[in-house]
């Protein structure tokens, strides 16, 4: 668990290469926030088509390897961002950093899958999603501290490259740990009885309505995500005249919250049935808040600490999300659908990233805090339809006689 924490979280943090450094490199080359939306959007499309394709390859060949691979990707994209002079430069970066990124929902799921036992598994989607929170709130942090400090947003990008190198010299170390062809827990992906006998095709899962209701789910909750994450810290700036070197650490609270949402969503998911009304609930309460934000009647210290602390209940919501969906997945194809239904994520922060940057180019500063929460809704909608379908296959199932 401690190892896929450490991973997922450089992942998440290489998310937010760029992003945190958007005011430098406004000052340097003179981009718009569209032009900068449109690098979130190159590492997502990138990802996300390679999320779904990698899910396949994890299945055939393991995740481990294949981790490896991503962490380097991520290294390569850091000093390859140090190093641009100027949008042609950035984008490689972003693509290099979307390519490291698609693997790891395939790789991660499939892992703690396969190496925990069924009654650990809840704490281990919670570590999963507590350390992306974690990362995703570090990432600001080092980008702009590290450029204060020197006085040169290329020198951040390098660390980060660095750090990349370093994540992926301790998972090569503790390598044995992280095979999940030899994972104790590891039979029960795979089908038993008359359905081992009829090998099922590849792209059979692909039938499946809860898939695509979950790959759904994804979307509209990371297009509400990406606005908090790249467009929070500029609108809270502009709408009540907070210094940027204070809002930027909106991200960092929201993604603090989410993680300590998470511990006790880690508790919640293995005692409750229907997980779609916990995700319900908790994502319902995170759009009030946003709505609150966007109103612009608080004073900005207020705005700014109820726009982290909606990140509580996206957090709570984590582990029974990434639970419905392992419950909505046919055996011996964890990779496949863990990449297909993650790929939404990647969707959403692709198409999201321009049209939020669009709305604070154009002065809709509010419209971030209540596209944000309108997103959370619609993802609402997708869980509930997720839940009712697992709900409905369960009371079809007749129980063996005796």
């Amino acid at each position: 668990m401690g190892l896929i924490g450490l991973a997922h979280g450089s992942s998440h943090f290489f998310h937010l290469l760029l992003p945190p450094l958007f005011p430098w490199l406004i000052s340097e080359f003179g981009f718009s926030y569209s032009e900068l939306g449109l690098l979130v959007s190159v590492f997502f499309v990138i990802s996300g088509v390679g999320q779904a394709l990698s899910g396949f390859l994890v299945d055939r060949v393991g995740a481990r390897p294949i981790l490896f691979g991503a962490l380097l990707c991520f290294a390569g994209a850091g000093i390859v961002a140090g190093m641009a002079q100027g949008y042609a430069g950035l984008l490689v970066a972003s693509a290099l950093a979307g390519l490291g990124n698609a693997p790891f929902h395939p790789v991660d799921f499939t892992i703690l899958n396969k190496r925990l036992s069924p009654q650990r598994l809840g704490h281990g989607f919670a570590v999963h999603g507590i350390s992306g929170n974690l990362g995703w709130a570090a990432s600001p942090v080092f980008m702009t501290g590290i450029t204060t400090v020197t006085g040169s947003w290329r020198i951040a990008c390098v660390c980060g490259g660095l750090l990349a190198l370093l994540v992926l010299a301790i998972m090569v170390w503790n390598r044995d740990a992280l095979d999940d062809r030899q994972g104790a827990w590891a039979h029960q992906d795979k089908p038993t009885g008359a359905a081992a006998l009829v090998p099922e095709h590849p792209m059979a899962f692909l039938r499946l309505p809860s898939v695509w209701l979950c790959f759904s789910f994804f979307f509209w909750t990371t297009c509400a995500l990406s606005a908090i994450q790249s467009f929070a810290s500029p609108a809270l700036q502009k709408m009540y005249g907070l210094p940027l070197s204070l809002t930027s650490m909106v991200v960092t609270g929201y993604m603090l919250c989410g993680a300590a949402g998470m511990v006790v969503g880690g508790f919640l998911v293995g005692r409750v049935v229907r997980l779609e009304r916990v995700i319900s609930l908790c994502l319902l309460a995170s759009g009030a808040l946003l709505v609150v934000v966007g109103l612009g009647l608080l004073p900005g210290m207020g705005a700014m600490v109820l726009a982290a602390l909606a990140g509580v209940g996206t957090g709570l919501a984590g582990p029974s999300r990434d639970m419905l969906i392992k419950r909505a997945a046919p055996p011996g194809a964890t990779g496949r659908v863990y990449g297909t239904v993650y790929s939404g994520l990647d969707l959403g922060f692709a198409l999201s990233a321009p049209v939020f940057g669009a709305l604070l180019d154009q002065g809709l500063v509010s419209g971030i805090f209540y596209g944000s929460a309108a997103a959370l809704v619609l993802g609402v909608v997708s869980a509930t339809w997720v839940g009712a379908g697992i709900a409905a296959r369960s009371s079809r199932v007749v129980p063996a006689p005796g």
